[in-house]
């Protein structure tokens, strides 16, 4: 009986610690998948921006080649 009192607090540690380290894992887990996820974000906004400033800079070159060609 006594035996089994000590199995048993013992599993009752042993799920308390378990469930401790879990909030702390699910927390990092978070806080590299939030990060992850901002930083990603922000390449593809600025990837998109100077993509747009390329287009717009061909655009305007182009049409100024053209122009001149029809003077």
């Amino acid at each position: 009986m006594r035996h089994d009192c000590m199995a048993l607090m013992a599993l009752g540690l042993a799920l308390g610690s378990l469930l401790g380290g879990c909030a702390d894992i699910k927390e990092a887990g978070r806080t590299v998948g939030h990060t992850t996820r901002d930083v990603t974000r922000e390449i593809g906004h600025t990837t998109r921006d100077v993509t747009r400033e390329i287009g717009h800079g061909t655009r305007d070159a182009v049409k100024q080649v053209g122009d001149e060609i029809s003077k």
